[in-house]
């Protein structure tokens, strides 16, 4: 057989991102198996309601709003590639727990509250740390190489995890399911702990409060004309489309008679548009600009987000319409984020990149338990298919503080912004207390 010939140039030839990225290759298609399982095992193995469905996901992602600007503060103390490693191995461990409690026949709705909580922990100071990490070992001028080969990477798990889930959950049953998540974070965490390139301890700088720290990051983004309306778009964005998917199984499996292989099959069709969308996020970015990449992928969101409630009750119409809604929003949000993330990353200063990282997840993630709690109480309320179609007409919304925002005229990537303090930068002002 012919070998093929290996790619050459850019991040093909740097040793150490390779690692990261294989790490997160496997994490990633592990991921996959929990989203789809861990909801199936609250809905058809212990028959949960679908408030008590809604509410593991608001607790899953609660951590975001309690703990994620503290992680931001000593996520800039700290090494972040050990903070990688024991976000990992945390992972990895708790996860776990879910097949060995059902194995002794003890699984309660209670045990998957506390594991996605604690999961959710792990996952924020990993989150933080990962996406500050980046910029560190490679270059200011392959962040977008970088960036679109690590959502290349999700887009791949997005297609072919969900098929492998509805397998798996098929063969195994959902609790047995999510040791290969299990699995994934211990390999994930092997191959950064293989990355040679030494990382540098963060500046010896006075240490001060941890709220004066947390909240020179949290004003830096406040403050900044372009990371602001990213923010605001995003957030809302993760708010309205969460209030559908903390009720996507239940809308799936009971109103429309779906099973977990054929949900599975949807998931993989439609997870075609992420990988579609981040192997040509930075020709968009080159052909339209920053701003026209941006809002092209703010816009598809509301589209998208509408054929879910608009699906036909028959199985084969319910299908076609779920994959087409994953196709369009998976597009939409991967070209977007490739060019937020890479914005940000671009401007900030290293100093700041762990707390500018940890606000922003603040903002536009600790929205998704907002969301899917609102989810729950509107499913309570008046019934799954009217939360989930309020759902749809609140993604319209994300694309305007794009419009309304100097990043409507940004063609370029902004030079790094070097200055030392916030307030020199002219961004922030000067609060006595800041410095308390």
């Amino acid at each position: 057989m012919r070998r093929l010939p290996r790619p050459r140039g850019g991040l093909w030839e740097h040793t150490d991102f390779l690692k990261l990225w294989s790490g997160q290759t496997i994490s990633e298609f592990g991921s996959q198996v929990s989203q789809i399982a861990i909801p199936t095992v609250a809905v058809l193995t212990l028959k949960a309601s679908a408030f008590a469905v809604a509410a593991l996901e608001t607790v899953t992602f609660m951590p975001f709003l309690l703990l994620t600007l503290p992680a931001g503060v000593w996520v800039d103390r700290l090494r972040r590639r050990g903070i990688l490693i024991a976000g990992d191995g945390g992972r990895a461990l708790l996860l776990a727990t879910i097949p060995i409690v059902y194995l002794a026949g003890h699984l309660t709705m209670a045990q998957l509250y506390v594991v996605g909580f604690l999961v959710g922990v792990h996952t924020v100071f990993f989150d933080v740390a990962y996406q500050s990490y980046l910029p560190s070992l490679v270059d200011r001028e392959t962040l977008v190489e970088g960036n679109s080969k690590l959502q290349m990477t999700v887009s791949g798990a997005a297609i072919a995890g969900p098929g492998l889930s509805g397998g798996l959950i098929a063969l195994a049953t959902a609790p047995y399911a999510i040791l290969v998540d299990a699995c994934s974070f211990l390999v994930s965490g092997a191959f950064t702990v293989a990355i040679r390139k030494h990382e540098e301890a963060p500046p010896a700088v006075e240490r001060r409060h941890l709220v004066a720290e947390l909240w020179e990051g949290l004003r830096y983004v406040l403050r900044h004309r372009l990371l602001l309306p990213q923010a605001i778009s995003t957030g809302v964005s993760n708010y309205a489309t969460n209030i559908i998917f903390a009720l996507y199984f239940v809308f799936a499996y009971r109103r429309l008679g779906l099973t977990p292989a054929l949900v599975g099959v949807i998931g993989a069709i439609g997870a075609v548009g992420w990988l579609v969308g981040s192997w040509q996020a930075d020709r968009l970015r080159q052909r339209l600009g920053v701003n026209g990449a941006t809002l092209l992928g703010a816009s598809l969101t509301g589209p998208a987000a509408l054929l879910v409630p608009l699906a036909p009750s028959s199985r084969f119409g319910a299908s076609i319409f779920l994959a087409a809604s994953g196709m369009i929003m998976g597009f939409g949000a991967v070209v977007y984020n490739i060019q937020q993330v890479s914005l940000r990353q671009a401007i900030t200063p290293q100093r700041l990149q762990g707390r500018m990282n940890a606000s922003m997840r603040f903002l536009v993630w600790g929205t998704i338990p907002l969301g899917s709690l609102t989810g729950g109480a509107l499913a309570a309320a008046f019934g799954v298919h009217t939360a989930i179609t309020i759902g749809a007409i609140v993604a319209f919304v994300p694309v305007l503080p794009i419009v309304l925002s100097p990043l409507r005229t940004l063609r370029e990537f902004p030079e790094l912004e070097e200055t030392p303090l916030l307030h020199e930068a002219g961004l922030v002002g000067t609060p006595a207390s800041a410095d308390a």
